[in-house]
Parts: structure tokens; C-alpha cells; sequence
């Protein structure tokens, strides 16, 4: 795959043509108390996973609309009794869920606690799920696939209930009491890696804890380029779509724009470690790059110093990112801001 976006260069000062609704905030701050005014819930079943080394939690918590979501929290078996544990709270990719109780423990093999959380209406693709949705898009025309699902209405579309899920999810493993609540660290590849900076965004004033964000590959960010550019992958589904809906395009996108991680990753304060691939015609470097030049822009108040963060550019890789060699990097990076 050649380098078909923009040169390196270019990329880091690529800022978004992307604009916040004037009620973006509005918008959230209801969607998040209608959330809350239904009980979280959290229940936590111990399993067999047929591993010594890790203890796993069957996980279920009320997200959007009070539906129950499904998720794992890995613990180490040699964690020290009373002394909480730092979570990372994980996202799955596109299509996938949160998989067999044994088949992603790498955080909680690193010391961590690991929670991941399983997508509502996904595990259909390469990873099991085990989370329907049953709150079925109204009234609308959409295409195959979930990126077009209920997009005529803000309040119907499919992400709402997704973001929303995510940041109960966040609650939710707060709830735990071998989890320490006051450090939360959130993760995730491509669809996780959108929900991250989603997540980091609606947690800035409305949740505690949450103390870093590592958005890899991260999809749903930059949607109007996205869809313009990308060749491969779930943003076609808007542009085939658009491609039968001809007279749709500026209502459709102003739907998006709520949910654009370029508009949420502005509200973000907490340190982040992005991840982009040069040769990645699933989510484009310069969508990456928007969303990355725009986090924690409305951090810091007057003095306008944002929030910290960093990015790793994996020239010759495409979607599957750094993959192995940035699971080694992120593991620096937490390692020095957790001490």
C-alpha cells in the first residue's frame, strides 16, 4: 500500500475543517444524566477461564437506556490482597466483541486490572459477542453494517448508545472493589481507539478517575475527510449510502458532527498516546492526525496549555498499526505515568 495521504510533515499541522455544534455540550450533558437516571447495576461472576495466572470476572452493567452490557474484568492471580488495582478499561474494534474469557488478557499479564467492554449489536466478526441491541434505530433508511444506523436523528443514531455504553462501562469497573476508581486508563484499536477519545472527552468534567487515554489506529474521528478519502472499511458504508441518498449529504453530516472524535477530543485532559499508520486506508493518518492536533484544545483554560499527549507513526504499516512494538510503548508510557 502506497502513502496515499499526506506527508508527514503536512500531517502534524493538519487541522480539521470539523466545527462543534453551538449545542454539542447540551447535547451530552442530557444524553449522560438520561444515563445515569437508570442504575448501573454492576454484577461480577467469577469464571473459568482455564488459566492460572489470571482470575476473570463475568461482567454485566445497565448502559444506554438501562440495557444490560456484557464485559471481562481480568485481574493477575497474584495481585496483593487489599490493595487496588490501576484498570484499563478497553474498547473493542469494529465488528468485534469482548471474546472467550480467556483470549485478551495482555493488561492484566502487565500488573494491571484489564475490563473490557462488549459492543451492543457487535461480535459478529472476527471476535465473539455476546451484547444485542435491543434499542433498534427508529423510522430510517440505513446501509449494511452499523455506521449508518439510525444517522437521520441525532438522538437514534447508533453511536449515541455505544459512546454512552462506554462511559458507563468506565463506571462500571470504577464500581469494583479491587479496581482503583482513581486510576482509569482508557484503550483501544480502530472502533476502541474511537471510543477512547469519545470516552476521554465526555468524562472531562462529568466523571473522576479517569486518568489517561491510548487511542490506537482510532476510528470516527474526521468524518467529512473520512468519507471523501478512505477506500477500505466501515466509512465506505456512509459514502454508499450517500451514493443512493444523493440529497442527504449536509443532514447526514450534521448528524455525525455530534459524534466526531475531533469535536469530543477538544474537551479531553488527560494525558494521551495516539497511534497512526502511514499506509492505513481503514482510518487515514490525517483523520488520526485531526483528531490527535485537536485533543485536549479546550484544556488548560487561559493558559492554554492542553493536555499532554504524544503520537507513534508507524510509516510502513497499515491498519493493524504498531500492533506488538506499540504494546511496548504503551507500557513505557504507563509505566512512567503511573510511577
Amino acid at each position: 500500500m502506497p502513502l496515499f495521504d499526506l506527508p508527514l510533515d503536512q500531517l502534524r499541522t493538519y487541522t480539521s475543517a470539523v466545527t462543534a455544534p453551538a449545542d454539542l455540550q447540551a447535547f451530552w450533558d442530557g444524553t449522560i444524566d438520561a444515563a445515569r437516571a437508570f442504575p448501573l447495576n454492576p454484577t461480577f461472576e467469577p469464571v473459568e477461564n482455564y488459566l492460572t495466572v489470571i482470575d476473570t470476572l463475568d461482567v454485566t452493567f445497565n448502559g444506554y437506556g438501562g440495557a444490560p452490557i456484557k464485559g471481562w474484568l481480568h485481574l493477575p492471580a497474584n495481585r496483593a490482597p487489599g490493595t487496588p488495582l490501576p484498570v484499563v478499561v478497553q474498547y473493542a474494534g469494529y465488528s468485534g466483541g469482548r471474546g472467550l474469557a480467556n483470549q485478551d488478557t495482555k493488561w492484566a499479564q502487565a500488573g494491571y486490572a484489564q475490563f473490557i467492554m462488549d459492543t451492543r449489536g457487535q461480535g459478529y466478526g472476527g471476535i465473539l459477542g455476546h451484547t444485542p441491541d435491543p434499542h433498534p434505530s427508529a423510522g430510517d433508511v440505513a446501509y449494511a453494517g452499523l455506521m449508518t444506523r439510525g444517522v437521520g436523528n441525532r438522538e437514534d443514531y447508533y453511536y449515541r448508545r455505544v459512546y454512552v455504553d462506554a462511559f458507563r462501562a468506565v463506571e462500571a469497573a470504577q464500581s469494583h472493589t479491587e479496581v482503583d476508581a482513581s486510576r482509569v486508563v482508557l484503550a483501544g484499536v480502530s472502533q476502541g481507539g474511537g471510543i477512547v477519545v469519545a470516552t476521554a472527552g465526555l468524562a472531562a468534567g462529568r466523571l473522576d478517575g479517569v486518568i489517561a487515554a491510548l487511542p490506537d489506529v482510532p476510528f470516527l474521528q474526521d468524518f467529512p475527510r473520512a468519507i471523501d478519502i478512505t477506500p477500505r472499511g466501515p466509512y465506505p458504508e456512509i459514502a454508499a449510502f450517500l451514493a443512493r441518498h444523493r440529497e442527504r449529504y449536509e443532514a447526514i453530516l450534521d448528524v455525525l458532527n455530534y459524534f466526531d472524535g475531533v469535536n469530543l477530543a477538544r474537551w479531553a485532559t488527560v494525558p494521551a498516546l495516539y497511534s497512526a499508520a502511514q499506509m492505513d486506508d481503514v482510518c487515514p493518518p490525517s483523520t488520526v492526525f485531526a483528531s490527535f492536533n485537536a485533543y485536549g484544545a479546550g484544556a488548560g483554560g487561559a493558559s492554554g496549555t492542553g493536555a499532554a499527549k504524544d503520537i507513534e507513526v508507524y510509516r510502513f504499516n497499515n491498519h493493524e498499526g504498531g500492533q506488538e512494538h506499540h504494546w511496548i510503548r504503551q507500557l513505557q508510557f504507563l509505566r512512567k505515568l503511573l510511577g
